[in-house]
């Protein structure tokens, strides 16, 4: 991965580990997935995708954009995650069956360096983001309820996914 830019996926982790997750919502790490993803665009009717952003503001900063706000901005976008998923709205976007889609993104600080993990100012931000999140998933009337026992940490959610074969703590 491109450092903060697999922040999405550290994420999908730590709601797997820390939430329920209920039979009405599908979460998927979509970062290896390409242009498959395209189907869940189609299939489902609300669509939430997170992952890191090249919006202008300090690293950690949070945006929520509709698909139309994204598609009118059109190709400003800088980061791998943001030109794919430009590109598979515009695509979709011809169809009449795609489901309304938001994007949640944060600024990331370092999306060059090829290593797994996140950044100290990245990975300080991540609560703001599972918060704009969760306040996504309940405007589209879905609340998830944490885990009855001890927050499993980003920390420890990145360090067992960069660090696959490591024993797990959690």
């Amino acid at each position: 991965m491109f450092h903060d830019e697999g922040l999405g996926a550290y994420l999908v982790k730590y709601l797997e580990e820390n939430y329920h997750i209920p039979e009405n919502l599908c979460v998927i790490e979509g970062g290896t997935l390409g242009f498959t993803l395209m189907t869940y665009y189609q299939e489902y009717d609300k669509i939430i995708v997170v992952g890191s952003g090249s919006q202008k503001g300090e690293v950690g900063a949070i945006f929520s954009e509709s698909s139309e706000e994204v598609l009118a901005q059109g190709s400003t976008r800088q980061t791998a995650n943001e030109v794919e998923i430009t590109m598979m709205l515009e695509i979709c976007s011809f169809h009449e069956d795609m489901g309304e889609v938001q994007l949640i993104t944060m600024i990331p600080e370092d999306i060059i360096e090829v290593k797994n993990g996140l950044s100290a100012s990245v990975l300080a931000h991540m609560p703001k983001l599972v918060e704009a999140t969760l306040l996504e998933l309940e405007r589209s009337g879905i609340v998830l309820k944490k885990k009855e026992r001890d927050e499993v940490s980003f920390e420890a959610v990145v360090d067992a996914c960069a660090n696959p074969t490591a024993p797990r703590v959690f």
